[in-house]
């Protein structure tokens, strides 16, 4: 039985999760605004990551027989300035999800929640990835600085990203490629 710490904990994850989808979701429109296709491309990818990080949490709580709550969303940031902000946001906000990510370890080892803890680790090695991948793209945009060819480059290679097979995200599955 998962303890009301602990779901309220994992409640609040969800939200997490799905907020940064969200915001991810919103710096795609911005670069696509920009002609930044690669970039947005980029960020598309990492909003089928954060859905699925979130139904991580979810399905743990239906495994363990809780209903889980869902809570409202807050639309966090809708606009920027400059291409290298969107980034900047983006790995603060993994820093912060990385903060929640290590909270939930305490809980789980203060309510003595073995069955999260698999679970947890592997959010915590994941949140490597994901605060590496972010911090490289602002180092390298930083380095780019207003250089526009540099700006071109990156968002050319940023565009190789890959789909998991058979994601929804990618508009090829629905068939409106641009």
């Amino acid at each position: 039985m998962i303890s009301p710490k602990m779901f309220d904990a994992l409640n609040d994850q969800i939200k997490h999760e799905m907020e940064s989808a969200y915001i991810y979701l919103s710096m795609v429109g911005y670069f696509h605004s920009r002609n930044l296709d690669g970039m947005a491309h980029w960020l598309r990818v990492q909003v089928h990551e954060e859905t699925i990080h979130g139904m991580k949490f979810f399905d743990h709580l239906t495994s363990r027989g809780a209903q889980p709550v869902l809570k409202d969303l807050k639309q966090l940031k809708t606009t920027w300035k400059t291409p290298l902000e969107p980034w900047k946001d983006a790995y603060a906000h993994e820093q912060f999800i990385t903060g929640k990510i290590h909270n939930l370890l305490k809980i789980a080892r203060k309510e003595n929640d073995y069955t999260a803890e698999p679970l947890l680790n592997w959010f915590v090695n994941e949140q490597i990835e994901e605060e590496n991948n972010t911090d490289k793209i602002c180092r390298q945009m930083a380095m780019i600085g207003t250089s526009k060819e540099g700006l071109y480059m990156l968002d050319r290679e940023l565009a190789a990203r890959v789909y998991p097979a058979g994601s929804p995200f990618d508009p090829l599955a629905y068939n409106v490629a641009p």
